[in-house]
């Protein structure tokens, strides 16, 4: 029953948004009494963070195809590894989109952590090691850092990935597309890479 609740609530959030994912409505869809979810999750919150770590489950899946298993390897020649591990950034910008566009519901529950329990059942697990491969491949990608350019690789992801959500969120919406004019966005991606590490002629 867990899990048949928590398949009911991917359904909706992917079907009908976050705003759907009521207790109620759930327990509706399930086929139980809308007081039944309460024996497997004791809180609202906690089947919300089982339904988004889903999400992430897909997104890692993603991920781990895109890199294949490359993702954990460093090149021996220096500016040979700060070029392949840009292009995974690249790679992983357009997944992360494509997710953002084709999930729209899910895309928004995963982030809004006001309505997760972050330590409930596994959702931190989950979540943070998408994290750290963008930490990690920020640190191959980019020079090394210098007095001008000291931000630690965390801070750079966190502001690049920032920048990605912003993106997914106003291409979803359509603003971009009216702001620029275009219907391309990965100028819009590479734009984006560029910003937080510089150039790509001077990464390589």
């Amino acid at each position: 029953m867990r899990a048949r609740l928590v398949d009911v609530g991917v359904d909706l959030v992917t079907r009908e948004g976050i705003q759907a994912l009521s207790l109620r409505e759930i327990a509706r869809r399930a086929g139980v009494s809308h007081g039944a979810p309460r024996r497997y999750f004791p809180t609202h919150l906690a089947l919300l963070s089982a339904i988004a770590r889903r999400g992430f489950a897909d997104l890692a899946a993603r991920t781990a195809e895109v890199l294949g298993d490359s993702g954990g390897h460093q090149a021996t020649d220096q500016a040979t590894d700060r070029a392949a591990a840009r292009a995974q950034l690249r790679a992983l910008a357009r997944v992360y989109l494509d997710f953002a566009l084709a999930h729209r519901g899910m895309y928004e529950l995963m982030f809004r952590h006001d309505l997760l329990e972050s330590n409930e059942l596994g959702l931190r697990e989950t979540s943070l090691p998408l994290f750290g491969v963008l930490v990690g491949l920020i640190a191959r990608a980019r020079p090394q850092p210098d007095e001008e350019r000291g931000a630690e690789p965390a801070v750079i992801a966190g502001a690049l990935w920032s920048n990605l959500h912003g993106i997914a969120q106003l291409w979803g919406w359509g603003s971009l597309p009216l702001a620029t004019g275009t219907d391309e966005v990965e100028p819009l991606l590479r734009a984006a890479l560029d910003a937080h590490l510089g150039p790509e002629a001077t990464a390589r």
